[in-house]
């Protein structure tokens, strides 16, 4: 909201109104005139058909993804993205071939090997969302070390989910609080969306403002559903390892053009947008 704004415009009592709404995200002035999303979550899908209609084994297609991945990082940064979150490893993806799940694992444990100092170097800070407990101990001590590595960095925050599904985030929260309803720590009546919210994955950073996904398919898959519940969707034909810094950015317009009401009518936001 505006500093130099007469408390007492109608422009002012609605902003006031909407900030302090519980059914509404806060700072909404600020979220309705942004042009920039400051949280973006990426679905990375099509690696596997990008491969197969060259001719090539899956694998080689979650190479190429590597590599897109590197230009999405690049293009948050450059554009000014405070938070990039990436769907790499779902808590489904345990279903696919072992021989696939195998090799993602360990293209898994060899890009933060190899990409940490690259990361480091960017103030890029890397924090892993999801159960990482079924991982092996090897690629375990490999997490710990990269999120230790960067932890202090203070420019995008990168978040990698990997073995991580949206309905596992909101139960570990939820099952977090029901334990300290048991023991007394808490009443049940401070059991609110507020409270579950500060025990999900990536409690600290902002909500989601676009989240997108590549390979045509029109669906989140289980991905950030708390943190997404305001989210522009974009779906993107690009196969995941064509994805580059021009379809990013055609993302990016996708989500201006929006008008995003959080529940207001048109008219609302456009005096929000107005102050």
């Amino acid at each position: 909201m505006s500093s130099n704004m007469d408390a007492a415009s109608p422009s002012n009592d609605l902003t006031k109104e909407c900030q302090t709404s519980e059914h509404l995200p806060e700072q909404l002035s600020d979220l309705v005139k942004q042009s920039i999303p400051n949280h973006v979550a990426i679905i990375m899908d099509g690696n596997g058909r990008w491969a197969q209609a060259k001719g090539k084994p899956r694998v080689v297609g979650h190479r190429a993804g590597v590599k897109a991945v590197r230009r999405a990082v690049s293009t948050a940064r450059k554009l000014g993205v405070k938070s990039l979150t990436l769907f790499a490893f779902s808590s489904e993806n345990w279903r696919r071939p072992d021989q696939e799940v195998s090799l993602l694992m360990e293209l898994f444990f060899t890009v933060l090997r190899r990409e940490i100092k690259v990361l480091h170097s960017n103030g890029v800070r890397l924090n892993i969302i999801g159960d990482t407990s079924r991982f092996s101990e090897r690629l375990q001590k490999q997490i710990r070390a990269a999120e230790a590595y960067t932890a202090d960095n203070q420019g995008l925050t990168l978040n990698v989910a990997a073995n991580y599904g949206g309905r596992w985030d909101i139960m570990q929260a939820a099952r977090t609080l029901a334990e300290k309803v048991a023991t007394g720590e808490m009443t049940s009546s401070q059991f609110t969306e507020a409270a579950l919210a500060q025990h999900l994955c990536m409690q600290n950073q902002g909500e989601v403002d676009l989240m997108i996904r590549t390979g045509g398919d029109y669906r989140i898959s289980n991905f950030i559903l708390w943190q997404a519940a305001y989210a522009e969707l974009v779906f993107m034909d690009t196969l995941w390892p064509d994805f580059d810094e021009q379809a990013f950015c055609q993302a990016i317009e996708m989500f201006n053009s929006r008008q995003r009401r959080f529940g207001l009518t048109g008219n609302q936001i456009e005096k929000i947008r107005n102050i």
